[in-house]
């Protein structure tokens, strides 16, 4: 709706918007301003409506406005919609509530029996998580201060998202100065980086290029399934600068070899490639610590993006703000921080504390189940924007 309403805006006139699917096809109307109407009979091609003969009257229903009958060739006899029946097949859609436990045990003896209240929860989680999209779907973490949990952030989506959706997931540290997303996750078998991805973009763009020569840019993470693609944290903030034309060439890249990319954004606001990141991500994720520093970091991001552009301020409406646990103690202060965040974006997920979040490897295995769970959740929320 928001690409058809800015191509509508963009032609100064309504444009149609034709979706299909298993439940037929449908034409809609989209506004200037984004009202939605419908069409309630499916506009004939030139060449069909020109050897006809007849008249049928196209109804256009636009909210707010009363239906106006416009004339258009079309054949006398109207078409009759036939009767709609019941599928003999079941569903074979996942929804991520298999049974476990002792629950499935009794399942398995045949003994009905059915999923927890916890299961359930879970199932509404795994499916937006493991839901494929046509195109390539992006993802920005970010927040100017440094030590918030962006990286951290940034691999526990990335392997949510490869562990329950199939991989082809990239995790983009894209950062100027320090990035450390490599240093917390695996190395491949190069040790390359984005700067080595650079000059090889041409390359992999080509018709001839294979799926497999991506791997000599990126890291695979074996067990939680993603790829990393670094920066290199022993260069000066000058030498890894990246232009607005060079990210785009390599988002072209990411978008022909992956199917979701997530940005650790950095702390440079003011950098080309972060700028560019933004106006290049379908959803925004803000992490924070329990800590008003870390918080009020979180805020004057958002109250920017608001002023930026209608762009950037629709991403704000819609940031997942991710607040952390960094201490075993502080529980209560981690909540009141997420009630500060309610009601100025559209959701705010908590992460209790995890020692294996502290510092080392990040490896979804090593968390708590509770902490798996939250991500999880939070993971959930991100796919609503996608």
């Amino acid at each position: 709706m928001r690409r058809a309403t800015h191509e509508a805006r963009r032609a100064g006139a309504p444009v149609e918007l034709v979706t299909s699917g298993d439940r037929g096809k449908h034409h809609l109307l989209v506004g200037t301003d984004g009202a939605l109407g419908t069409i309630t009979a499916a506009p004939l091609d030139a060449s069909s409506a020109a050897g006809s003969s007849g008249e049928l009257t196209r109804r256009r229903e636009v909210k707010g406005q009363a239906p106006q009958p416009e004339p258009v060739d079309a054949p006398s006899a109207p078409a009759v919609e036939p009767p709609t029946r019941l599928t003999f097949l079941a569903s074979t859609s996942h929804r991520g509530s298999d049974l476990s436990g002792w629950r499935g045990t009794l399942a398995r003896l045949g003994l009905p029996v059915g999923p927890s209240a916890a299961s359930r929860r879970r199932a509404q989680w795994l499916s937006p998580v493991s839901t494929h999209w046509a195109g390539c779907r992006t993802i920005a973490v970010a927040n100017g201060k440094g030590g918030v949990g962006k990286t951290m952030t940034t691999a526990m989506l990335a392997a949510v998202f490869a562990r329950e959706g199939g991989g082809n997931v990239l995790a983009w540290d894209n950062n100027d100065t320090r990035g450390t997303l490599g240093w917390r996750t695996e190395q491949g078998l190069y040790e390359t980086t984005l700067r080595d991805l650079l000059p090889a973009a041409p390359e992999l763009l080509s018709p001839t290029a294979g799926v497999s020569d991506m791997t000599r840019f990126v890291h695979h993470q074996a067990t939680d399934r993603y790829d990393v693609l670094r920066s290199n944290p022993e260069l000066l903030a000058t030498d890894q600068r990246i232009a607005t034309a060079e990210f785009d060439l390599l988002m072209r890249v990411a978008a022909r070899y992956y199917r979701l990319v997530i940005f650790d954004s950095g702390n440079d606001e003011s950098a080309e490639r972060w700028l560019r990141m933004v106006d290049s991500s379908y959803q925004l994720v803000i992490p924070t610590l329990a800590a008003p520093e870390s918080a009020e970091s979180a805020a004057l991001l958002l109250d920017a993006l608001r002023d930026r552009d209608e762009r950037s301020s629709l991403l704000a409406d819609n940031a997942v703000v991710i607040v952390t646990q960094s201490e075993p103690v502080g529980g209560r202060a981690a909540r009141r921080v997420a009630d500060g965040f309610q009601g100025h974006v559209r959701s705010v997920e908590l992460i209790p504390f995890d020692p294996a979040l502290k510092s080392g490897p990040l490896r979804f295995d090593t968390l708590r189940h509770r902490t798996q769970d939250a991500w999880l959740r939070a993971a959930a929320s991100a796919a609503q924007g996608l």
